[in-house]
């Protein structure tokens, strides 16, 4: 899709639905988990309309959503990153919990 076709209405209204996660007519539970992927697309997709482009009337709604999704994206990084540091490092120590939390059990001295 080619946003310089989009009316700016319609380009805010797009920018809203990727920082929302709705984009079907019904909310799935898949949608929380894939969030942060829509989070990057908006900002990538709607960067340039939000910060290079000349002033319009929606420009600075697009704005903020661009930067609410850019932050989400970088807390949801944040915590992944910790979250698996995290496991990584204390896997072995925590027995039993850390087994049923694998995936798959590595083999060897931990």
């Amino acid at each position: 899709m080619n946003l310089e076709r989009l009316p700016n209405e319609e380009k805010l209204t797009l920018c809203r639905k990727y920082y929302l996660g709705k984009l079907q007519m019904y909310v799935c539970v898949w949608g929380f988990a894939f969030l942060p992927f829509l989070w990057l697309v908006n900002v990538v997709w709607f960067f340039k309309e939000a910060f290079v482009k000349p002033t319009y009337t929606e420009q600075l709604q697009i704005k903020t959503y661009v930067k609410r999704s850019g932050l989400g994206l970088l807390l949801w990084v944040a915590v992944l990153t910790t979250w698996i540091t995290i496991f990584q490092h204390f896997r072995a120590e925590w027995g039993e919990v850390g087994d049923y939390l694998s995936f798959t059990i590595p083999l060897g001295i931990p």
